[in-house]
């Protein structure tokens, strides 16, 4: 079963943040709090949205989302910022079920992109991910600006007294 995560889903999902960053093998970057997560997905502007996948009314997997747009086709679209689903129930069809409810969101919103992320070396995700339809965009490369390197052009915008 898939459902909107709700404010009492806050625990389990930092608890499986936790595992899926231990799984991306990088156990020390999620440094996301309780009160952060539940600002961001449940407070007066959500940032972000969460699905929950359950088996047997217990929570196995979640989808965090976000909306971007496309100024290419003017519309909306869904960022997945994490899927995840627990070992033990990987291969009951959750992570294809949370794909689906998230596609179905962009269906009948009219949000034409369904994107996401995934490691190079995440050999099972990726051919799971071309199964279903999805392609790699090979031509893009992601950049991210963290840290010193972001306060440093931060700095150097002359916005905001920076």
């Amino acid at each position: 079963m898939i459902r909107e995560a709700t404010p009492d889903d806050v625990p389990v999902l930092l608890a499986m943040i936790g595992e899926l960053a231990a799984y991306e093998r990088a156990p020390e970057a999620a440094r996301a709090t309780e009160p952060q997560l539940k600002e961001a997905l449940f407070g007066p502007q959500p940032a972000a949205f969460a699905l929950i996948a359950e088996a047997d009314d217990a929570p196995v997997g979640f989808a965090l989302w976000f909306r971007n747009f496309s100024t290419w086709t003017g519309t909306h679209g869904v960022y997945l910022e994490d899927l995840y689903v627990r070992p033990e129930a990987r291969g009951g069809g959750h992570g294809k079920a949370l794909l689906a409810a998230l596609a179905e969101i962009c269906v009948a919103r009219g949000y034409e992109r369904f994107e996401w992320s995934v490691l190079d070396w995440n050999e099972p995700s990726i051919g799971f991910y071309r199964s279903i339809g999805a392609r790699p965009m090979d031509e893009w490369t992601v950049f991210r600006l963290t840290g010193e390197a972001l306060h440093n052009l931060a700095g150097a915008s002359g916005v905001n007294g920076g």
